[in-house]
């Protein structure tokens, strides 16, 4: 907990309009953005993002252990703003999307403080399964202009790409290698509560 530090200006204060988030929610993908951060050439950062996922979410304020979050990532929508690069990614060398076409997160265990949830869940990425705890911080809720409850979310987690068998490298000749083991994955996600179907 305490990851990011709660903005107390009054436009951010007066967003917030949902008194209880409690209920189920889809991702907006076209106003979320799941990405990650790997330095490059021990010097410099390389920002991607991926374009097509979808993800549920069930929060629950008075008991947040009982919410769970399901995230499915399509592999090969990876960007970084270089093709030749996103054309390296999508190969065995790295996200492999031939065989492994899609990168998952289930929530395991889910503790709330306040607007801070730590969210531990499994990652998989090329068959590979692991546990992950991102730490998010609740950005504001409000009833949109069509009706539809809209929470918001940013969260960030630090992952070492090996432990995936993510291990391509190039070694440099000053020393260090090209791409670092250690990659931060960032998320700014905008959901909407699924509203029951009427009997």
């Amino acid at each position: 907990m305490g990851l990011f530090n709660r903005s107390t200006d009054t436009a951010e204060a007066t967003s917030v309009a949902v008194a209880d988030l409690t209920g189920d929610y889809v991702i907006d993908a076209s106003h979320t953005r799941i990405g990650f951060v790997a330095r490059h050439a021990m010097v410099t950062k390389v920002r991607g993002q991926f374009a097509q996922f979808e993800g549920q979410a069930h929060v629950d304020t008075a008991h947040p252990a009982d919410s769970s979050v399901k995230v499915v990532i399509q592999a090969a929508s990876v960007s970084t703003g270089n093709e030749q690069r996103d054309g390296h990614i999508v190969t065995p060398d790295f996200f492999d999307v031939e065989t492994h076409p899609e990168i998952t997160f289930v929530s395991t265990h889910v503790e709330r403080a306040g607007v801070e949830w730590d969210i531990t869940g499994d990652l998989t990425i090329n068959d590979v399964t692991k546990p992950v705890t991102i730490e998010f911080e609740e950005t504001g809720s409000v009833i949109d202009p069509w009706g539809n409850t809209r929470i918001g979310f940013e969260g960030e987690a630090t992952i070492s790409r090996s432990e995936w068998g993510l291990n391509w490298n190039a070694a440099l000749e000053a020393g260090g290698v090209l791409v670092s083991d250690k990659i931060k994955l960032e998320f700014d996600v905008s959901a909407v509560a699924v509203v029951p179907a009427q009997a």
